[in-house]
């Protein structure tokens, strides 16, 4: 059955090598796999996949999220890389300073240079 199977987020990305670069040299991921179909990366015992295509960026929600125990540390390390974050006024979010609070969780977003959004997250009282 499906829960005893692992899961890949896909990640349409417009222009490869771009995408590479952020992936391996911006977010520290570690290259698992490569094909002409898709570029695959660890990422704490799951994968990221992207595969190019004239499609990229167009999702307007969060296509991945890592569950980090240092909100901030990491936010800080991907800053000092470049890294923008997203500020959101929204019902039921608003960010400060790039991050929101809810209930016992803390997240903030960013994109990756194809404009797809990606979120860290950290639960209270777990970092």
């Amino acid at each position: 059955m499906l829960s005893d199977s692992p899961v890949v987020a896909i990640i349409p990305v417009n222009d490869m090598s771009r995408a590479k670069q952020f992936y391996s040299e911006t977010l520290g991921l570690s290259l698992a796999k490569e094909t002409p179909e898709d570029t695959r990366y660890e990422c704490g015992g799951t994968m990221i996949g992207l595969y190019e295509t004239p499609y990229g960026g167009q999702a307007g929600h969060t296509l991945a999220s890592w569950k980090v125990g240092d909100l901030d540390g990491e936010m800080k390390e991907l800053r000092s890389k470049g890294v923008t974050f997203e500020e959101y006024d929204l019902p039921g979010i608003k960010t400060v300073d790039g991050v929101a609070e809810t209930g016992d969780l803390r997240g903030a977003w960013f994109k990756d240079p194809d404009g797809n959004v990606l979120c860290l997250t950290e639960e209270k009282g777990q970092g």
